[in-house]
């Protein structure tokens, strides 16, 4: 082949190649330059940012800093003294790292308000990216630092405090607890299918909580999945577990105070009719053509369980993420959970002058376990027994155990 072809066909593939070039750079995105490490808007954080402005203002009156935060300036400072060493960040040559007040206000901030991260970072002066990592990190170490002394495992003493708190408060022998669960409303995350799906029709996580006479969480179980039902949630946790194989340390069976001809009673939970009837869980007779007695006990049973609902009221007034659709991944949506019923009983434990632990002197109502009869095998036995406890807990509420207004409810 000649010379010139060659030229002229080495010249026809350049320009097709260049076209090519041209063309494949057409269709792509331009590349976005970033104009800046700190946008200048930011930098002036320490000056016009809220905590520096505003959230010092504050401090000069008690009652907007507490409608600002949902605690006292002096619980806050406390509360500051036990997660700031877990948030404390080092500066480095390169910017100044948010001091842990800082930090802990805009993690507060969005669990009392549910505002959306880029509203909190407008008005805090910082990156939106920034209060995403805040309110994780944060969020996180107020369980770490809380958990063991607000909401520890209870043990055999704490569980008779328990129920020396419903007797007195609720006229409810031998309970323990209120069980019920709460859907947090979420938006849905990704490639999650009906997973979070709910009967309500929105997506949520499920928080399971055991609650004590004194409207504060003792057991708390978040994560489960919006499809599931409370049934199916207590199955599925880590409580549920536990009290199925006698685990959690209840306090042996007891007799209630005159009431000894019925013998020893179990300590119960107290939950409504989506859990199931176990040997340490009560639920309602079922049905609306029920005797007389049948609707007193379901009525007293309400009425100390009722103590959950009023819990889940509290704690979603006062931290009001809980009232709107968190749109979090659901890892992060589950340490705000936690964060959010860990501060509430750190705040509501100055409420009451409660401390961390109650033990309270042993009963003298208690039965020396001896040998017994051994029950008839089968595979419904359990059942058998729970139904028996309670009709004897329903005769209870209906002779000795009556209290005279009863009567006039139902």
């Amino acid at each position: 082949m000649d010379a010139g072809v060659v030229a002229r066909v080495s010249r026809v593939t350049r320009v097709c190649a260049r076209l090519h070039l041209v063309y494949t750079l057409s269709r792509m995105r331009p590349c976005s330059v970033r104009r800046f490490w700190v946008h200048p808007i930011l930098r002036k954080r320490l000056q016009r940012g809220e905590y520096h402005l505003l959230v010092q203002e504050l401090r000069l009156d008690d009652r907007l800093f507490q409608r600002y935060f949902r605690m006292s300036k002096e619980v806050f400072d406390e509360l500051l003294g036990k997660v700031g060493p877990l948030i404390t960040k080092v500066d480095t040559h390169l910017r100044m790292s948010i001091g842990p007040a800082e930090r802990l206000a805009i993690c507060l901030r969005y669990l009392a308000t549910g505002d959306s991260y880029a509203t909190i970072a407008f008005s805090y002066r910082v990156g939106r990216s920034t209060v995403a990592v805040i309110v994780k990190e944060v969020a996180g170490a107020i369980w770490t630092a809380l958990v063991e002394e607000c909401m520890p495992v209870p043990q055999v003493e704490d569980w008779r405090a328990i129920a020396a708190g419903f007797q007195e408060r609720w006229e409810f022998p031998n309970c323990v607890g209120a069980i019920d669960g709460k859907h947090v409303v979420i938006q849905a995350p990704a490639n999650a299918g009906s997973l979070y799906f709910n009967y309500k029709s929105t997506h949520s996580l499920v928080l399971l909580a055991v609650v004590d006479a004194e409207y504060l969480f003792r057991v708390v179980d978040v994560g489960g999945f919006g499809r599931s039902s409370d049934s199916g949630s207590l199955r599925n946790s880590a409580f549920g577990e536990s009290l199925r194989d006698g685990s959690l340390q209840l306090p042996p069976d007891t007799v209630i105070a005159g009431s000894e001809r019925r013998g020893p009673l179990p300590h119960v939970f107290v939950g409504d009719e989506a859990f199931p009837l176990l040997d340490n869980l009560l639920r309602p007779f079922p049905g609306r053509h029920l005797t007389r007695e049948r609707r007193l006990f379901n009525y007293r049973l309400s009425r100390a369980r009722l103590v959950v609902e009023c819990a889940f009221g509290i704690l979603s007034t006062q931290w009001r993420m809980l009232r709107r659709v968190i749109t979090t991944s659901p890892e992060v949506t589950e340490l705000c959970v936690k964060a959010a019923c860990v501060l509430h009983n750190f705040l509501r434990r100055k409420t009451i002058d409660m401390p961390s632990r109650t033990p309270i002197a042993r009963s003298t109502d208690e039965v020396t376990p001896t040998l017994c009869d051994a029950p008839r095998m089968g595979s419904n036995n359990a059942t058998r027994r729970s139904i028996q406890q309670r009709e004897t807990f329903c005769s209870y509420f209906n002779e000795e155990g009556a209290v005279r207004w009863q009567a006039n409810v139902v």
